[in-house]
């Protein structure tokens, strides 16, 4: 079956829009389009993918969506990063657990993510789940440390932008 020109670009705007509604959180009008056929791994050209873009974007409803139709939990964008380890880089520990609890592989960069940027409810989260030792240093540094340092300096930065 060969398609014309203009189908071919209506396919295309569908993609986008599909991929928009991961980032918006439209769980109904994402749903709808993966039920009439949308892929539910459908990534963006960075390899972003749906379930990406909504966890991403601390949209947990469209994420259990995509979870409980199939998506690939542990799929990896260009970045070399899953839906988990850009979570945790965000802050949304809902998520974390989400993702967790529907077979995530938190034993990679995730953890590493969280105390870098102060998200310590996740770094003890993911701590809690039994998380390999390894991961519980970077260059010999404690990561829960590492997060407190991390959060310190952030509320210190928010603190003297509000004295100006």
């Amino acid at each position: 079956m060969e398609i014309s020109k203009e189908e071919e670009k209506r396919y295309a705007q569908l993609q986008m829009m599909a991929l928009d509604f991961a980032r918006e959180g439209n769980t109904k009008e994402l749903e709808l389009m993966i039920r009439h056929g949308m892929n539910v791994n459908l990534c963006t050209s960075k390899d972003d993918s749906l379930l990406m873009l909504s966890s991403y974007n601390g949209n947990i409803e469209t994420s259990k969506m995509l979870l409980e139709l199939g998506a690939d939990i542990n799929k990896i964008n260009q970045r070399g990063q899953t839906p988990l380890e850009g979570v945790c880089f965000k802050g949304y520990l809902d998520i974390v657990k989400l993702l967790v609890q529907n077979g995530a592989n938190f034993e990679g960069k995730a953890i590493i993510y969280a105390s870098m940027f102060g998200n310590k409810d996740i770094v003890a989260y993911l701590k809690n789940q039994g998380i390999d030792k390894k991961s519980l240093k970077i260059f010999g540094i404690n990561i829960e440390i590492l997060a407190s340092i991390t959060t310190y300096i952030k509320s210190f930065r928010k603190n003297k932008k509000d004295l100006k």
